[in-house]
This record gives structure tokens, C-alpha cells and sequence, in this order.
């Protein structure tokens, strides 16, 4: 198992923590810690295995929205992982829902090596908690992973502040 905290300093990860605080008025610290925690492993997997169909629960995206408002941060992040994990969001559609999108998400998120904090990872209906985060996530092989199956090149941490 990983430890992902170990991805962003002690600042970094208060500061990603405090932006999912600000953005979700009565949250709990810890509830939020949970959240950029899950968010981490949401996006190493990512960055992993780019070209598996994995999409975040609705409260873990709340937690990737924080990371990625981090623009050098999350950059930086990105380049450490060796790939950037790019964001492609959509209005949430009952249409295009896809009911083992967690469930694939979960066990790759595992395959990566993290245990899941599976509170936070249910269907909207069943969230935890309620979370500002608006959008879904198509996914498709590169939506939520990096836009091409390369390493980071230098431009990764060039063009996202590294």
C-alpha cells in the first residue's frame, strides 16, 4: 500500500484540504482530508493505467476539483506520476451513466496499490456527504487519464509550472 500523502508536502495537501473546505461550507477537516486522500489515489491510477475506463465518485471529484485548482501544484504532481491526468468534464446524463464505472474505478485504484476509503466511493444517490463538485466524467480510455498514452514529457512541468 502507498501512502499518497507522501505525493504532495504537508502544505500542499492543508492546502488542497482547505480549498475543498472553503468550497463546501460545514465540511469537516477530516472529512475533507478523506476526500484529497481518495482524490490522490483517484489520480495515480489514473496517471497508471491510462488506458482503463475509470471515472471519480461524485464526492472524490470534489477533492480532484481542489487538486487541479492547485494548477502548479497539480502539475507538478503530474509530473511526479510521469503522466498528467487531464480533467474531462460533463453535465451529469442518467443516459450516458455507466452503473460499473466505480466498481472499475475501485479495482484499479487497488491494482494501483491503495486501499479505498469505499464510504467515498458510492453513486451520487448514496454520497456520504453532499459536495459543491457539479459534473461527470466520460468514462473513456484517456478521458480521465492522461490525453496520450506518452510519459510526461519536459513540457508537463515546463507548461504546468514545474
Amino acid at each position: 500500500m502507498r501512502d499518497v500523502r507522501a505525493l504532495l508536502t504537508s502544505a500542499a495537501f492543508g492546502g488542497v484540504v482547505a480549498t475543498v473546505v472553503d468550497n463546501n461550507p460545514g465540511m469537516r477537516a477530516d472529512t475533507a482530508e478523506r476526500i484529497v486522500g481518495e482524490a490522490l489515489k483517484f489520480t495515480d491510477a489514473a496517471a497508471r493505467f491510462p488506458t482503463v475506463r475509470i471515472t471519480p465518485s461524485h464526492v472524490v471529484d470534489e477533492g480532484w476539483h481542489a487538486l487541479i485548482l492547485h494548477t502548479h501544484l497539480y502539475g507538478k504532481l503530474c509530473g511526479r506520476l510521469g503522466r498528467f491526468v487531464h480533467h474531462w468534464p460533463e453535465r451529469p446524463d442518467a443516459e450516458r451513466h455507466d452503473e460499473h464505472a466505480l466498481t472499475r474505478t475501485v479495482a484499479v485504484i487497488e491494482q494501483a496499490g491503495h486501499t479505498v476509503d469505499s464510504e467515498l466511493w458510492t453513486a451520487p444517490a448514496r454520497a456520504l456527504v453532499p459536495v459543491a463538485a457539479a459534473c461527470s466524467h466520460t468514462p473513456k480510455p484517456g478521458g480521465c487519464g492522461p490525453i496520450n498514452p506518452g510519459k510526461c514529457a519536459s513540457h508537463c512541468s515546463d507548461a504546468h509550472g514545474g
